[in-house]
């Protein structure tokens, strides 16, 4: 299953994908770039206030659990189908109003904002120990070739399998919140990945995010440490990074 993304525009990914800024330049081995991301951050801005987050509720749901949540997954597949098929273009597998991969297996956790009925946010997390057929997460299997369009050297070292290390994949956040909204939105959706992720033994995440991500950074007061070198994907800069998920609440 191919993850192409054809004609994506930069100003359109800024809006759907991460937007987060590196801590530290590239490194080239995994035991300096762990070292880098334990680093605590000294500098936090004003957390916005629990009356911003008005009604939106933060689900996580999995093969286990996700028959208490009603349709709950079925929107949020909708939702992904809107951001990364209808408007990004992207070229991954699709049925019925639906967008999903060889990566939403019973391994993974789909971290879910929604308010009032309708899913505003989300983003899947994968164990690095993950294995299905051939399949195990994607940034391994982008580097094991398994994944042609996206480039083999996504990372500067071996892609880890570790219990403690998991992926975190299909972060977005809803056109439909406006502006003066976003970056509430945004920070809720980043500390409920992080606790999903902590809750689920996950000391680090690793994810794929737009290069475009340095003014948001600061905002959400989130840092990352560049773990990949730039690639480019049908016009979109990207790269590698790895979260320390102790350093990462908002």
């Amino acid at each position: 299953m191919k993850h192409a993304r054809a004609n994506i525009k930069t100003a359109s990914a800024r809006r759907a994908l991460p937007e987060l800024a590196p801590a530290a330049p590239p490194l080239e081995t995994a035991d300096t770039v762990v070292a880098r991301a334990v680093e605590p951050r000294r500098d936090h801005p004003k957390s916005p206030s629990v009356q911003d987050f008005g009604n939106i509720k933060t689900t996580a749901m999995s093969f286990r659990n996700m028959h208490e949540h009603g349709d709950l997954l079925l929107k949020y597949m909708e939702a992904r189908k809107k951001i990364f098929i209808d408007r990004l273009k992207w070229h991954v597998p699709q049925n019925d109003g639906l967008e999903f991969d060889q990566y939403d297996t019973p391994f993974c956790r789909w971290v879910v904002l929604h308010e009032f009925g309708e899913v505003i946010g989300g983003v899947r997390l994968v164990p690095t120990t993950a294995k299905c057929g051939i399949y195990s997460y994607m940034l391994r299997d982008a580097q094991a070739g398994i994944l042609p369009d996206l480039p083999t050297d996504v990372l500067f070292f071996k892609a880890p399998v570790e219990v403690g290390i998991w992926e975190a994949s299909r972060f977005f956040i809803s056109e439909a919140i406006p502006a003066k909204r976003r970056r509430v939105v945004q920070s809720m959706l980043f500390g409920a990945m992080n606790d999903v992720a902590k809750e689920n033994g996950a000391l680090f995440i690793l994810g794929i995010v737009p290069y475009v991500w340095a003014r948001w950074a600061r905002r959400l007061d989130v840092s990352a440490t560049p773990i990949g070198a730039k690639f480019d994907i049908e016009g979109t800069k990207s790269q590698s990074v790895l979260f320390n998920t102790s350093s990462l609440s908002t």
